[in-house]
């Protein structure tokens, strides 16, 4: 189903996603790929004798999928036009290799643009398996408007 501007409200709740595990594969492949190697997140040994007592995923790692599970809801496929900012970014609680982690999105508020788009801001939390907060942000997403 194609969602534009107009079918979101502030009245609706909240829309979950899929769940996924994070897994050893992702902070390899996330410190390759951006070049964060900080051993909090890649050297058991250091991470160890920290206050986490193991390595935790990187909170843009953790960012990176809530964005990725957030596709996968198709709340937008079609009428999306920008990624138009993040505000209120907190990583609540860290995340380990193993864990499962959903995103929960309700809409917050609306903004018409004008006539042909319109920005609509969600709350987003994502949880871990124990229904902890772990990160928690308010995305602006730039929407097509029905014709």
């Amino acid at each position: 189903m194609v969602h534009f501007f107009e079918d979101f409200d502030e009245k609706q709740g909240w829309f979950t996603s899929d769940s996924r595990t994070v897994s050893e594969l992702d902070l390899s492949t996330f410190a390759a790929l951006t070049g964060d190697f900080t051993a909090l997140h890649t050297n058991e040994e250091y991470a160890r004798q920290t206050v986490f007592g193991q390595r935790i995923a990187h909170g843009a790692l953790v960012f990176s999928l809530s964005i990725g599970l957030t596709t996968q809801m198709r709340l937008i496929d079609d009428t999306l036009l920008a990624f138009h900012g993040v505000n209120a970014l907190r990583f609540v609680r860290p995340v380990f290799i193993g864990d499962t982690i959903q995103v929960a999105k309700r809409v917050i508020e609306r903004k018409e643009i004008d006539p042909s788009r319109g920005v609509i801001v969600f709350e987003t939390k994502v949880t871990n398996q124990h229904s902890d907060t772990v990160l928690m942000y308010h995305d602006k997403l730039l929407l097509k408007r029905r014709s």
